[in-house]
C-alpha cells in the first residue's frame, strides 16, 4: 500500500504530470532487456552484442543483418501483451487528458497498443513497428509494410521482395529502422527531445517507473525536474540514478518494487481532472 505522505504528493498534484517509463515495466510483459543475453545477433563466426548492431555504422556495412534482427526483436515485442501498468497508464491519460503527458525509453509500441495516444506518449528512442527513409526525405516515419511477417525466426535472411518491402516508399532509398541508435543523437523531428525539455521545465511532477537511467535524455529530464524542485517519485526493484537524484536532493521518493504493483496505486490516487 501506498505510504501516506505520497498518497497526499499525489492527491495534491496540479498542472503536468510526466511519467517516465523505461524497460522494466516492458519486462514485466516478458520482452527481454534490450542488453540482456537475447540481444547478441550471430552473422557468420561473429557474435554481435547490441551495442554493435543497434548503430548506424552497422546498418551501413551489414543492413541485412540488422534488418533481421530488429524484425527478430519486432516479433518478441509483438508477442507481449501490454500489463497492469500499461493499462493503468492508459486510465491516468483518460483522466488527466492535458495534465498527462508519457515519455517512453520503450520501442515496443506496448503503451500504444495499450490505449495511450500518440500525441500524449513521446516514444523518444522510436518505435520498432515503423521505419523511416534512410536519407531522411520523409517527414514522417511510416509503419513497417504489412507483407512483412510479425513472426521472425532467429537467423531467417530478408529475401530480395522483402528487401524491396523495406525501402523507401518516397525516394526508394532504403528504409531502416526507426529507432535511436547508439551512434546517433536525439532531435526533435524524430524523438520529441525539445518537447521532452520543454516538459520537464513544465511538470509539476516526475514519475519514473523501470528505468536505469542508462540514456542521456531521460536523466536530464529528471535533472531539469530537480533543479526546479519538483518532486520525483522513482518506481523500481533496486536504486538507480533517478532513485539517488531522489537521496541527494530530498525532493521525491523512492518506491522499491515493480512497475504492476505500483503503478497502478499511484494512478488510483491521482485527483480525476
Amino acid at each position: 500500500m501506498l505510504d501516506a505522505s505520497v498518497k497526499q504528493l499525489l492527491q495534491h498534484t496540479q498542472g503536468l504530470v510526466v511519467w517516465l517509463t523505461g524497460a522494466g515495466i516492458s519486462a514485466e510483459s516478458g520482452i527481454p532487456t534490450f542488453r540482456g543475453k537475447e540481444g547478441y545477433w550471430r552473422v557468420g563466426s561473429h557474435n554481435y552484442q547490441p551495442q554493435e548492431m543497434a548503430t548506424w555504422r552497422a546498418f551501413q556495412e551489414i543492413p541485412d543483418e540488422v534488418w533481421a534482427w530488429y524484425l527478430y526483436r519486432r516479433g518478441v515485442c509483438r508477442d507481449a501483451k501490454p500489463n497492469a501498468a500499461h493499462r493503468a497508464l492508459v486510465r491516468a491519460e483518460q483522466r488527466s487528458g492535458s495534465g498527462f503527458l508519457l515519455v517512453t525509453q520503450n520501442v515496443d509500441g506496448l503503451h500504444l497498443r495499450a490505449g495511450n495516444t500518440p500525441e500524449r506518449t513521446y516514444q523518444i528512442h522510436g518505435n520498432i513497428d515503423f521505419m523511416r527513409c534512410s536519407r531522411e526525405c520523409l517527414p514522417a516515419p511510416v509503419p513497417l509494410p504489412s507483407e512483412i511477417d510479425i513472426a521472425w525466426d532467429k537467423g531467417r535472411q530478408l529475401s530480395d521482395h522483402e528487401r524491396s518491402l523495406l525501402s523507401c516508399p518516397s525516394c526508394g532509398a532504403a528504409g531502416r529502422p526507426h529507432v535511436l541508435w547508439f551512434d546517433e543523437t536525439y532531435d526533435e523531428a524524430n524523438f520529441r527531445f525539445q518537447s521532452s525539455i520543454e516538459a520537464a521545465r513544465n511538470a509539476s511532477l516526475v514519475i519514473v517507473i523501470g528505468s536505469t537511467g542508462a540514456t542521456s535524455l531521460p536523466i536530464h529530464i529528471a535533472t531539469i525536474a530537480t533543479q526546479r524542485s519538483v518532486p520525483m517519485l522513482v518506481v523500481n526493484p533496486e536504486p538507480n540514478p533517478f532513485s539517488e537524484l531522489v537521496r541527494r536532493t530530498g525532493c521525491g521518493v523512492f518506491i522499491p518494487g515493480s512497475a504492476g504493483e505500483w503503478v497502478p496505486q499511484l494512478v488510483d490516487a491521482l485527483p480525476a481532472r
